[in-house]
């Protein structure tokens, strides 16, 4: 009878294994560690079965799964013959201790309501005894501010009362005195219609051109002499110096010269 080794000797190692694989698969070592991410001296260590500078049995695990899966091979019976070498797995922990745990942390984090709730109706009695005790020294000095205010609102009110008219011009005798006599005063009215008008002094520069709308009035002065071109004039009423004119020219567009002293057509 002779004596041998078993089939379980003769069986190549993990590390062995691994490097035949790679091997067969024509990949270097620095080709398995860029697909891997496992650095080269890991991988050397790796296929001759030396796990210590793995940094522990999970990472150990790991990289036996990956680089099986890189040279082919398949990863569990590898993971399994590294846990029957190394002691096994370890033992799953327990999930009673853990959920205890838990609830134990978990516990100091409830906020207290009764304290909040004590410490609310304490501030709201002292607001009202000092509300109750000072109540009636600041009730006349509110009511006195109240008063003060009011004052200069309808103060400031009445003048927007009378601001928005803004009536067409009368002739009047104070308007006829208010205008200078030693220049030439132009005064345009818009009544019943929009129309566009031109003004120039006597140096022949414009002064304003463009639409006098309804309502709105243009005044235009010089020391000698107005030159008015006047569009639709029909829908404007005309002062000069202070009078106003009443026989202008025919046609719905006027082409007018005042001077200073009593208005004359040009």
């Amino acid at each position: 009878m002779s004596i041998g080794n078993s089939p379980e000797d003769d069986r190549p190692s993990i590390g062995r294994l691994l490097q035949q694989a790679r091997i067969a698969a024509g990949l270097t070592v620095e080709e398995v560690s860029s697909s891997t991410r496992v650095r080269i001296p890991i991988v050397h260590a790796i296929e001759q079965d030396d796990f210590s500078r793995c940094g522990g049995d999970v990472y150990a695990r790991g990289h036996i799964r990956t680089f099986a899966r890189a040279v082919g091979l398949d990863p569990e019976p590898l993971v399994e013959e590294y846990d029957a070498d190394h002691g096994g797995r370890p033992a799953p922990t327990p999930a009673a201790p853990l959920f205890e745990a838990e609830r134990i942390r978990s516990e100091p984090r409830r906020p207290n309501w009764t304290a909040a709730m004590v410490a609310a109706i304490v501030a709201v009695v002292g607001f009202v005894g000092f509300t109750l005790f000072s109540g009636g020294e600041d009730e006349p000095s509110s009511t006195a501010q109240v008063a003060e205010g009011s004052k200069p609102d309808k103060t400031a009110a009445k003048p927007t009362a009378t601001k928005p008219s803004d009536p067409k011009p009368v002739p009047s005798e104070s308007a006829i005195a208010a205008a200078p006599r030693d220049k030439v005063t132009v005064k345009l009215s818009a009544t019943t219609d929009e129309s566009w008008i031109s003004a120039k002094d006597h140096n022949g520069r414009l002064l304003f051109d463009g639409l006098l709308l309804p309502g709105e009035s243009k005044t235009f002065q010089d020391k000698e002499r107005i030159d008015l071109v006047l569009g639709r004039s029909g829908a404007i009423e005309l002062f000069v110096n202070g009078k106003r004119v009443e026989d202008r020219g025919p046609g719905p567009v006027e082409r007018l010269s005042y001077t200073k002293g009593d208005p004359e057509v040009g």
